[in-house]
């Protein structure tokens, strides 16, 4: 099977039903069902057939969240070819890495972004045989054309081993690279969320995440496309038009939410000031928020508790593999963990020594499952060096994420990045640990703690601080409140106050950008 195969199956059933609800950045809207989804999806993929697109072939998306770009991935799945979704947060330069390392034959975009891609140069573009825009690619009328006969309908069968995307990575450290994600690879994730987080053809998902992200792309859409259920889609996220939605009475209400710690924190902010002013809570439809791409605070995931009466479902993933690790969908969801494994994935800490960790203790994550992608694009060095054997021959892949397991729960608690770990005067700083406590300060709106360079200690701990609104926090008062929670050797010898954190699109901070790194 692949993905076009299991997409299918919801087509077959009721080609009628609403896929996508798009609704424009300015109230445009448009309802396409899944007979129309496919029937576009089929003639497009037709179109870049004729125009000598073979199976394994790449091509480039630029592209935000509309219904035409589900139309290419669909295509694209179709046909066998690798869709390279690229940030619309990028640009020249980075851009242009991506389509050198990929090498499309295409590069596909939509109006409002093409002036972007119009300051690339004959040499970043090298290679790229057409720069296509989804406009005039798809028609009006092409929604409704019939399925086609043409080269679509011949093309050869996609096997399960083929890939079907290739992501790059968020960057957060240096220059991405490209993740190949096989069709199976996708499907274990699609098909243990489809089990673990309870989905039904009537679930109505209100999406706003990016579509050239794991999260929104494969998480969101393409479960649920594969639940037979609708799409809300929207261009971006914004606070208050998505508390409307979420407090809104009638059928089209939605029933699950997915989002990343900054959109919760914006939510929580929003949902405030209405309870304050006597507004509604949230529709009885709703029935799942779910956050990850970044850790959530303890502090959100309480208020959110209270204005809402739902607890928020962190789970754990990696644009190589997908989901790896869930809070349950019926059971405690504890907050400051990322739960247990999902079904069909396994888990493991081991210590520098590549053994097991004793219980409680703290290791590099590893995991192993179907779900796991096939490597590094043409990087066959970083590749097996992302994977190790165990005993029995089994390859893990090395998540890069340290982590403890809790005895009791079960549960998974994610400590920081294992590059991002601080060694200062020989003992171990997870810098995670450091900015939740700051981040328990009502002065304190967000927290980034990161290592210097120190001629005597090796390292020794910093931490950027943004303050809340109206706030100045003093140096001092933030070294007592640390003094009195963690190890002396945790608490920052350097503190910079900043406006904000350098985030990529998802939330997540880059830490080498921090000023002063």
């Amino acid at each position: 099977m692949n993905l076009h195969d299991l997409l299918s199956i919801p087509l077959r059933r009721a080609p009628g039903k609403p896929a996508l609800d798009f609704e424009a950045a300015d109230g445009r809207g448009e309802r396409w069902s899944y007979g129309e989804l496919f029937a576009a999806a089929e003639a497009l993929a037709a179109a870049l057939a004729r125009r000598g697109l073979q199976r394994g072939d790449r091509i480039a998306l630029y592209l935000g969240n509309r219904p035409e770009t589900v139309v290419v991935y669909l295509a694209a799945f179709r046909l066998g070819v690798v869709a390279v979704p690229i940030n619309l947060a990028y640009r020249r330069r980075e851009i242009a890495h991506i389509l050198a390392d990929s090498e499309p034959r295409f590069l596909l975009t939509e109006a409002a972004a093409r002036p972007e891609l119009d300051e690339l140069t004959a040499e970043d573009r090298a290679g790229v045989e057409a720069l296509l825009e989804v406009e005039a690619l798809l028609a009006a009328d092409l929604r409704a054309a019939p399925a086609a006969t043409g080269p679509a309908a011949t093309a050869p069968p996609v096997a399960g081993d083929d890939l079907a995307l290739l992501l790059y990575t968020s960057g957060t450290t240096g220059r991405s690279k490209g993740a190949m994600l096989r069709h199976d690879n996708l499907l274990a994730t699609v098909c243990a969320l489809l089990a673990a987080w309870a989905w039904e053809r009537d679930d109505r998902l209100l999406l706003t995440l990016p579509l050239f992200h794991t999260h929104g792309l494969v998480v969101g859409l393409l479960t649920a496309l594969a639940a037979g259920a609708t799409v809300q889609l929207r261009q971006r996220f914004d606070a208050a038009a998505v508390a409307d939605q979420l407090t809104a009475a009638g059928g089209d209400a939605p029933s699950l939410f997915f989002g990343v710690p900054t959109m919760y924190v914006r939510l929580v902010d929003e949902l405030q000031r209405r309870s304050t002013a006597g507004g509604a809570g949230v529709s009885p439809a709703l029935r799942l928020f779910a956050s990850g791409s970044a850790p959530l605070a303890a502090e959100t995931f309480a208020a959110f508790r209270r204005l809402t009466g739902h607890e928020i479902l962190e789970r754990y993933g990696m644009t190589e593999t997908g989901m790896n690790l869930s809070n349950p969908y019926a059971g405690p969801r504890l907050a400051g963990t990322v739960g247990t494994p999902l079904p069909g994935v396994s888990a493991r800490l081991v210590g520098d020594d590549g053994e097991a960790v004793p219980a409680g203790g703290e290791g590099e994550l590893l995991v192993a499952g179907s779900h796991v992608f096939a490597g590094y694009w043409r990087d066959a060095a970083k590749t097996a060096a992302s994977f190790v054997a165990d005993a029995a021959g089994r390859r893990w892949l090395r998540t890069g994420d340290l982590a403890r397991r809790d005895p009791a729960s079960g549960h998974y608690v994610l400590l920081g990045r294992r590059h991002e770990l601080i060694i200062t005067g020989g003992y171990n700083v997870y810098p995670r640990e450091v900015e939740e406590a700051l981040e328990e300060l009502p002065a304190v709106a967000a927290a980034a703690v990161a290592g210097l360079p120190d001629r005597d200690k090796g390292e020794v701990v910093a931490a950027w601080v943004v303050p809340a609104a109206g706030e100045t926090p003093d140096e001092s008062a933030l070294r007592s409140h640390l003094g009195d929670r963690l190890a002396h050797f945790k608490v920052p010898r350097r503190f910079v106050l900043v406006d904000e954190l350098p985030r990529n699109a998802l939330g997540k901070v880059q830490k080498h950008l921090l000023p002063g790194r």
